[in-house]
């Protein structure tokens, strides 16, 4: 059989006569600066008499560096330094 298939395509039948595109999985980065802003503006908006819990703590000390990946290089430094201050003050918070 000379290494194809039964149906003699080489690729086990699966061999559509085209090749599929790449897909892009890539976020819009309107969407990611709008979402790390809102999280920010959620940060600076923590009180003594608000504070987030443990979960929202860590979920956003988490997800925030990650998504700001996306951005050029300058927005993400400005608002990864700007989120990273605001969780000084919520971590000073939460240990009162």
């Amino acid at each position: 059989m000379d290494g194809q298939d039964l149906f003699g395509t080489g690729q086990l039948g699966f061999d559509l006569g085209h090749t599929p595109k790449v897909r892009d999985y890539a976020p819009d980065r309107d969407e990611v600066r709008q979402d790390l802003l809102k999280i920010l503006q959620d940060a600076r908006a923590v009180t003594g008499e608000s504070l987030w819990d443990h979960r929202t703590h860590i979920y956003n000390k988490t997800v925030f560096p990650q998504m700001s990946l996306w951005l050029p290089d300058d927005e993400r430094n400005q608002l990864c330094f700007e989120f990273s201050k605001e969780l000084e003050r919520i971590e000073l918070l939460m240990a009162a």
